[in-house]
Order: C-alpha cells, then sequence, then structure tokens
C-alpha cells in the first residue's frame, strides 16, 4: 500500500518551520542584518514551486552572511525536483558552495587545508539535495511512464475485446441469415401457400397473419443482421424504436380478438413508450402462445402521475401448443419496469383467464 504523501501547503509550511528552526539555533542578537536574511530566506521557501530559480536566488544572502543555510538547501532541492537543466543546477551548486565557504567576513586564509576540506565538505552538502531531487523528478516521470504504458496496455485489451467482439457478431450474423432467416422463410412460404390452397375463412385469416408476421420478422432479421455486419463502424439501433402510435397496428396484427382502449398522453417520455408497447406486445405473444382461441382487453390510463396498463385474456377454448420458450419474457419486463421506478404484476383471474399489470412513473425516472 503507497502511503499517503502530504498536501503541498503543508509541505511548503513544514519546510519553511524547520528553516525558522535553523534561524532560532543560530540566531544572533548582535547581528540583526544576518538574522534579517536569514529570516528572509526561510520566508522565501513559500515561492519554491511557482519560482524555484529565484527562491533560491533569495536563500543566497542567508548562506553568505549567516549559518541558517537550511532554507538555501530547500530551495536548491526543489530546483533540483523541477529543472531539467543540468548546468543551471551546477552552477547553482557552486554558488551555494561559495557563499558558504566565503561566509561574510571573510577568514584570514583562504588557501589552508581547513579550507580545502570545508570545500569539500560544502560541495558534497551542496550536491546532496541536487541529486535528490533529480532522484524525485526521475521517480516522477517514471510513474507517468508507467501510466502511460498501462493505459496502452488497457486499450491495447479493449481494441483485442472488440475486434473478438466484431467477430462474433460477424459469426451470429452468418448463423442468424443462413439458419433463422431460412427457417422463417420457410414459414412464410407455407403460410403464403396455406392461404391460397384453403377454402375456410378463418383458416385463410390464420395463414395471413402468420403469412405477415414472418415477413416483419424476415425485415427485422435482416436488419439485425445488417447491423451486426456492420460492427466497428457508426453506432445504429437494432430495430426503429416503437411508440403508442404503433399500438393500433400490433394489436390489429396479434390474430388475437382485441378491445384496445388507450387513454394516455402523446407527450409520454420515449422510454416510458417503449416500456408500454414492449409490455403489450409480450402480453398478446403469451396470449397466443398459451391461451389458444382467449378474446384479450387492453386498457391504457392515467392518472395522479402513473401509467397504468392492464392487459387481460378469457380463458382459452382450445389447448395450447407445445411452442418453446425461454421463460424470461416477465423477468425482462419487470427488470425494464424497475430500471423505470414501476412495478409489473400478473396471475390467474377468477374467470380462468390471466391479468398483467403494469404501473410507471409518467415521467419515466424512479
Amino acid at each position: 500500500m503507497t502511503p499517503r504523501r502530504l498536501p503541498p501547503p503543508l509541505r511548503d509550511a513544514a519546510f519553511v518551520v524547520c528553516s525558522l528552526f535553523d534561524v532560532w539555533v543560530h540566531f544572533d542578537s548582535e547581528e540583526p542584518l544576518r538574522m534579517g536574511f536569514a529570516l528572509v530566506a526561510a520566508s522565501a521557501l513559500l515561492l519554491r514551486r511557482r519560482l524555484p530559480l529565484l527562491t533560491f536566488l533569495l536563500t543566497l544572502p542567508s548562506v553568505l552572511l549567516s549559518d541558517a543555510v537550511f532554507a538555501a538547501l530547500a530551495a536548491l532541492y526543489t530546483l533540483a525536483s523541477l529543472t531539467r537543466r543540468r548546468v543551471m543546477l551546477a552552477l547553482c551548486a557552486l554558488a551555494f558552495t561559495f557563499s558558504d565557504v566565503t561566509r561574510w567576513p571573510s577568514p584570514d586564509n583562504m588557501l589552508g587545508a581547513s579550507t580545502l576540506i570545508t570545500l569539500t565538505y560544502t560541495a558534497a552538502m551542496a550536491a546532496a539535495p541536487v541529486f535528490l531531487g533529480q532522484l524525485v523528478q526521475t521517480r516522477r516521470d517514471l510513474s507517468l511512464r508507467l501510466t502511460e504504458i498501462s493505459e496502452a496496455r488497457d486499450h491495447e485489451q479493449l481494441l483485442t475485446a472488440q475486434a473478438a467482439l466484431s467477430k462474433e457478431r460477424a459469426q451470429l450474423a452468418r448463423e442468424m441469415h443462413d439458419v433463422v432467416s431460412h427457417q422463417v422463410s420457410l414459414i412464410a412460404v407455407r403460410a403464403g401457400a396455406l392461404q391460397v390452397g384453403s377454402r375456410d375463412p378463418e383458416v385463410k385469416e390464420a395463414a395471413a397473419t402468420i403469412r405477415r408476421l414472418s415477413v416483419q420478422t424476415l425485415d427485422e432479421l435482416r436488419h439485425m443482421v445488417n447491423v451486426l455486419r456492420a460492427s466497428g463502424g457508426r453506432p445504429t439501433e437494432l430495430t426503429p424504436q416503437p411508440s403508442l402510435a404503433d399500438l393500433e397496428q400490433l394489436v390489429a396484427g396479434s390474430g388475437i380478438e382485441t378491445k384496445l382502449r388507450m387513454e394516455l398522453p402523446e407527450d409520454l417520455p420515449p422510454t416510458v413508450q417503449r416500456a408500454v408497447y414492449r409490455t403489450v406486445q409480450e402480453a398478446l405473444t403469451n396470449i397466443r402462445k398459451h391461451s389458444p382461441g382467449a378474446a384479450a382487453a387492453v386498457c391504457l390510463g392515467h392518472r395522479d402521475g402513473t401509467v397504468r396498463v392492464t392487459v387481460t385474456n378469457s380463458a382459452p377454448t382450445r389447448p395450447g401448443l407445445p411452442l418453446p420458450s425461454s421463460h424470461y419474457g416477465l423477468v425482462s419486463l419487470g427488470q425494464r419496469a424497475s430500471l423505470l421506478g414501476g412495478t409489473i404484476t400478473s396471475g390467474p383471474t377468477t374467470d380462468g383467464g390471466y391479468e398483467l399489470c403494469l404501473e410507471l412513473p409518467a415521467t419515466g425516472a424512479p
């Protein structure tokens, strides 16, 4: 776990406090001018992030005139951590070294062995913050580089996932075209043949409904295949999104004797309109599959800011056919209603029929 670093203002305040402590340790009441320069150097550290070079230059008089050198070392460290000009850093380190060695007033003997030792020690002391600052800068650059590499790797993984998804979509498009579309086409052809060859009006009407629904399904399948094959291009919708204006056509083409009563405003949000349409569509589909011969009633109303949709069917007049079912229709409707802040309930009626009820906020939001 990476330790948390202090916020920049607190770090600046810590540097200033340490510099003031250094001034207090070397305080001399008989040298007010030197102490004034030392206080100026400590205060200049507040500018070290915005003006690092100026801050270092403001601390040099303190090195030249007093023993308080912490502020200058801190300024030199900051400058080394923020700049990439190595020559300037070397000159600043030399300036610190000679300012400390030739501290005013200058000693009498500047060429003695002790002076050479002091010069070496001071040069090492000036080099330490420079190396430390450069190390911090290198670490920061390395961290940024690692972040860039990580982002590049994530982008590469995303591209790989998109390529795999594109391949799966292309395969799915082929399967839909070669298998599903072929079978639905056969259904449409057989329904057309039955419509032409039968003399029973009810059979002809049923065959015409099957043929019309098969053709509509083929159109939607072709559109979906085109969308799947266009993966990686511009976003497109799978199918035109239905609205309340499409309900009458849905009921008329359902092949069920249905009474539709709709008392809804026309300015409902598109999400609410789609939820209402899909609910009625799923209910009519279930009636066709599980309650053959049953009549249905679809009631859509609006009261107190709530949209209420009720689909009721009577008892079936003949046994249902064993058709395949995923059993996820009502679950999907419930999830859609929940996302819009509504509820959906369903269950058998006393007369042997079935009722499905949807309630949604008219605003389409929880």
